[in-house]
Formats: C-alpha cells, structure tokens, sequence
C-alpha cells in the first residue's frame, strides 16, 4: 500500500450505521431516561385512576349497585390494558373518549328512559321495606307505662348511638343496627359510662347535636314491629311503637288505633278501602302513565297544550328573526362601499361576547315594570308591563333573544359570503343579471349550502334554550290553577325543571317522561332538516 493510499483510508468518511434495530454500541442513556419518565408518568395517571375506581368499586358493592361496580370493573381493565399494551396505541386516545361517552350521554339517557316509566319522586324516592319502615317511625308514640331507661349517647364518626342497661346487661345500637348486647361495656349501676371503639358523649356534646339526638331511633329488634328507643332529653330513653303494624305475610299495614287496613296498589302506596293513602310509598313501574298524563289530566292539559304550541313558536321566530337580521348585516357590511367595515363588524359581535345568563338578568332590570330603564328613561316613566303581560313577556322574550342571537347568525353569513366565488358572480352580471337577481339566483342558494345545517342546530337550541327563558322571566306570568308551577313564556324544557323542582313535589318520572318526548321531538325535526338541506348540496 502506497503512503497516498494510507492517508485516502485515514481521511475518508465513516462507515454507515448499522441497520434500524441494531445497537450502535454507543449510547449516552438519552432514550432510556426519556422512556422511563413517560413510562412513570403513565403510571401515575393510572394509579389515580385505578385508585379512584377501586374507591367506587367498594361503594358500589356497599350499596349492592352492581351496575356502576361492574361498569367501573370493566373501565378499570379497559384503561389499564390501553396504556400498558403496546398493540393498543389506538384504544389509548379512544379508551378515555367511550368511558366518558358512557357515562354522561348513554348512562344518563338510559337512567332517564328508565325513570321515565316510574312514579320515582317525592313520596317515592325508595322501595317498599324503606317506606314500612318510615311509615311505622311516623306513627310511633311512647308505650304507655314502659320503663324509662338510663340513656347513654355514643359518638364513633359521624354516627350516633344509645347504651342502655337492660336485665343487668349492657345494650348498644345505633341507626344502622338494632340494640345488642355489648358484653366489654363498663357499667356504673344502671348508667353504661364506657363502650370499646365508642365515644361517651357529655352534655355540652348532647346539646350540640340535640336535634341529631332527638331524632335518632334505634330499633328495639330486627322486627320493626316491636319499636325502637328514642329520647327527648338525652338522658332518659323509652321504648316507642308505631301504631302501625306491618303483616308481612299478607303484605297490608293495619292501624291498630281504629283497625283500618291498608293494601297496597299498582301506584306504590298503602290504601284503605276507603282511599286514604298512607305516605311514603315507594317506587314501582307504572308503563306510559308518565308519557300520556300531560294530555289526560284535565287541569294540566290546557297549560300544557299551550306551552307545546309556543315551545315550536319560540324556536322557529327565534330562529327567523335572528337569520334575518343577521343575513341583512351581513350582506350591508359585506358591500366594499361601506367605510369602516372592520370596526362595524366588531361592535356587532359585542352581545355574542356577552354571557346569555347575564345577558337575561340584565334585561330582567331593564324590563321592569316600575323602575327599568326601558321604561323609566326611554319612555319616559310610561308602566308597560313588559315581563306581567303573557302577550308582551312572549315578545320580549324573542326582542332580547334577537339581540343576543343575530350576531351568531351575522358571523355566519359574513363568513358564507365571504366563500362565495366572486368570478360567479361577475359571470352573472356580465350576463346580465341585475343585483336582486343575483342576490336571487345566485348568492342565496349558495349561502343556504352552509348556513342550512346550522339552521337546524340553532332550531334544536331555541327549542331547548332554557338559560333565557329562566333568567328573564322564570316562565311567568304564572297559569292560574295548574297543578304545577308553569307560566305562558315557559318552554317544554323549563317546564321539566318546573316539575322536577320547582311544584313543590318533585316528580322526576313525570319530567324524565318529558324529557324523553322533547328528545324524540328534537331528533325527528333535526333529522328532516338534514333530509332536506342534502338536496342543497346538489347546487
């Protein structure tokens, strides 16, 4: 080998490295510590999340819902199995999607549907051995003559109990579990002083929980027929039993008092032969009952028949009012003629920026029939009642939701024609085609490509536009003699939050049986609107 030779090989470039997936035999550690701070991050996101799933796990069984325990089983697994198996990458961004797509969209809607065909409310929150159970602790009295017991209060937690010495022996309970002996209690005569994993509590502590005190029963037995200790001072106990008596066997409840028997219907409550009712009941399946009531009761069917004709009213005005105002912006500030454009087209968007909750509190003021601005200062002291009238509260209604809606619909237009092809347009006018007639024929049906779609959204919005309705006019001016809290501005939606929680009984299966008949009116509308905006896209 030549000395040229030499020195060529001395300077020539490196070899190539080796194929992908062969070690280099050269590492500075850069990969490895990379992994392994994603890989602890990972970990310890799911650890939480396994941590939080096991505490519901446990909460679940406690309360025997095995649906959620068993739902949360399967989440467990399906998240732990995404993100420590390297053939999952897809499952790792779809697996935290689906958990919550099952629990706020097809969780809610199944519990709804299923609530739906229920009288589950007020009176009717609980199954049959809880309502024996209330309705015996509601008509108990003191046993006349019975021993009066040297009570002791007890304290472990949140949780309270009684002590009692009975026949020399010492007894505990609590509202969980019946009396029971307690043999490592301490007794000082006939006062228990001491009971292992309790607390005794004094009397500054007695008064400080005496309404919790007062109201405790601890049932005397597992048989709540033969009643329960309970106390008026703290101090002393008695042993009080219901004049009810529950017969298991033949499955009636008796009143011992005046021998009235009570049998339960196909409604979930105790009822004499007679027809008075014994409350509480408890929840039972009671078919389309819910679904058709609205129309069947005679006192409800005229308020309800009117707030479904305005519901579509609402929707539809609030939608057209809205478009057409905003198209009519959009077009004029469209125009290059206009000077100043750019800042126009900003203050039109200002009450879009503007939140709708307080948006309907502060026209609620400015509307008010004795001192709003409205009438106050613009027209000079005059009393309209803007928001007493059921006339006016409706126009008022769609007034404020035009000037809260029409920047949407103008930001959507200006956008639409800004899409529209001006070499179209110019075509059309050297045809000949004047400005209506291109307005007409051209850049209408084209616009009506895009904003008809959201048409159909702003549709279902307004039907459903519930914020507006509550914050400005609470659904009023009332219907006078309905049997629940509805007014001639209230939509079906505000209607449903009326009677789950604003008729005094909340009757959350009457409104779920609602809600079920606006999803189904919303989705077959939304559904034809599509159908028919789909023959657009042949332009």
């Amino acid at each position: 080998m030549t000395q040229q030779t030499a020195d060529r090989d001395l300077t020539s470039e490196p070899p190539p490295p080796p194929p992908s997936g062969r070690p280099t035999g050269r590492s500075d550690g850069s990969h490895a510590r990379n992994f392994s701070s994603g890989f602890l991050v990972k970990l310890a996101f799911v650890a939480i999340f396994d941590a939080g799933a096991l505490y519901g796990i446990l909460a679940a069984v406690a309360v025997r819902s095995w649906v959620i325990a068993g739902f949360l089983v399967l989440a467990m697994i399906a998240v732990n199995w995404a993100y420590f198996s390297k053939r999952a990458l897809p499952a790792k961004y779809l697996v935290p999607g689906l958990i919550f797509l099952f629990v706020y969209v097809i969780f809610a809607a199944v519990y709804t549907a299923f609530v739906a065909f229920t009288n589950y409310g007020d009176g009717h929150n609980s199954d049959k051995a809880d309502a024996v159970a209330a309705i015996l602790a509601q008509n108990e009295v003191r046993v006349e003559g019975s021993q009066a017991y040297a009570l002791t209060v007890l304290s472990r937690g949140d949780q309270l109990g009684f002590a009692i010495v009975q026949d020399g022996e010492a007894q505990v309970g609590s509202a969980e579990f019946p009396l029971e002996p307690a043999d490592d209690a301490t007794i000082e005569g006939d006062v228990v002083t001491a009971v292992p994993t309790w607390d005794v509590l004094n009397f500054a502590a007695i008064a400080q929980q005496q309404e919790a005190v007062v109201a405790l029963r601890v049932q005397v037995s597992g048989d709540p027929n033969d009643g329960a200790l309970r106390t008026n001072d703290g101090s002393t106990g008695y042993v009080y039993e219901s004049t009810m008596v529950y017969d298991e066997a033949a499955d009636t409840m008796t009143n011992t008092a005046t021998g009235t028997v009570y049998t339960p219907d196909d409604h979930g409550n105790f009822r004499s032969a007679e027809g008075e009712v014994l409350t509480p009941g408890w929840r039972v399946n009671v078919g389309f009952e819910n679904f058709t009531r609205a129309f069947q009761d005679d006192r409800l069917r005229g308020p309800f028949l009117q707030i479904f004709v305005w519901t579509f009213v609402f929707a539809f005005l609030s939608v057209a009012t809205t478009f057409v105002v905003g198209l009519f912006l959009a077009v004029v500030f469209n125009d290059p003629r206009v000077k100043g454009r750019r800042y126009y087209r900003a203050l039109m968007i200002l009450p879009y920026a503007f939140p709708a909750f307080l948006a309907g509190l502060v026209w609620r003021g400015m509307l008010n029939q004795s001192f709003g601005f409205v009438n106050e200062v613009l027209l000079g002291g005059a009393s309209v009642p803007w928001l007493d009238s059921p006339t006016l509260a409706k126009v008022s209604l769609l007034m404020v939701n035009l000037w809260l809606g029409f920047p949407y619909m103008f930001l959507v237009c200006t956008g639409a024609l800004q899409s529209i092809p001006g070499d179209v347009i110019e075509s059309a006018r050297m045809d000949g085609a004047g400005s209506w007639r291109v307005q007409r024929s051209i850049v209408m049906p084209l616009l009506m490509v895009s904003v008809a779609p959201l048409l159909v959204a702003s549709f279902a919005f307004n039907f459903n536009n519930f914020t507006l309705i509550y914050t400005l006019t609470g659904g009023g001016p009332n219907f006078p003699g309905a049997p629940i809290t509805v007014g001639a501005t209230d939509i079906l939606i505000s209607t449903v939050y009326a009677i789950a929680f604003e008729s005094g009984t909340r009757q959350y299966g009457f409104a779920s049986a609602l809600s079920i008949m606006i999803f189904i009116i919303v989705g077959a509308i939304s559904w034809w609107g599509f159908r028919r905006t789909r023959s657009l896209e042949e332009l």
